[in-house]
């Protein structure tokens, strides 16, 4: 074999090896889209939310939630269908990161991150996520799983689904007023009293008028 030939064989090889190693790295860049969460719901007792400083509870109790420690609001159910029909569903795409260093790039750090908790009857820890805004791209989210260092963009946006604030849980309970009467309605009660019909007695209660009737 000539020198020309063996040194483009040599050229040859080191160019294929720099391809498959570039193309190997960014394979692994790319995650087939999975849910985020692939337990049974149903299990799910106790759920915690935590932003910056801010934090909410809420737990489940027989076939219903409240927010921990706040007795004066009822749970929104659609809020809590939301969290378990959407956000539990969403599936995490593309990988963005495998360095932990860049956490903060991504808003999934534990300072800047959305944390979301799951925890069973037993207080264990069924699932761990934290999430992060896009600056760039607002259809989608940054989550970070338990356990994995690695940073993957989200198929949609759900972190507005992950608020601190109470009264995004729930609302104060609504009270039925009672029935008011019309003052222009006018109610007869039959009365056999013997007095003359001009000498019939007219009350007035509460902005109606009562007319005792003697037939």
């Amino acid at each position: 074999m000539n020198k020309g030939i063996r040194n483009s064989i040599i050229v040859l090889v080191i160019l294929m090896a720099g391809y498959f190693f570039i193309s190997s790295k960014q394979s692994s860049l790319v995650t087939q889209s999975s849910s985020i969460f692939d337990g049974n719901t149903e299990l799910i007792s106790k759920v915690l939310i935590q932003s910056s400083n801010d934090a909410i509870e809420l737990s489940k109790l027989g076939d219903s939630w409240e927010i921990s420690g706040n007795d004066t609001l009822v749970i929104l159910q659609n809020r809590i269908d939301n969290l378990l029909n959407t956000v539990l569903s969403v599936n995490r795409e593309t990988m963005v990161s495998q360095n932990p260093e860049k956490w903060d790039k991504y808003s999934v750090d534990d300072s800047s991150g959305t944390h979301l908790a799951l925890l069973d009857a037993e207080d264990n820890t069924i699932g761990y996520f934290v999430f992060g805004r896009s600056m760039s791209d607002y259809s989608h989210n940054y989550i970070r799983l338990q356990g994995d260092d690695n940073v993957y963009l989200t198929d949609s946006n759900v972190i507005h689904h992950l608020s601190t604030v109470v009264t995004f849980w729930g609302e104060v309970p609504k009270i039925d007023e009672p029935e008011t009467i019309n003052p222009s309605d006018s109610i007869k009660i039959p009365v056999n009293t013997g007095l003359a019909p001009a000498d019939q007695i007219k009350l007035d209660t509460s902005g109606a008028v009562i007319e005792l009737d003697n037939e």
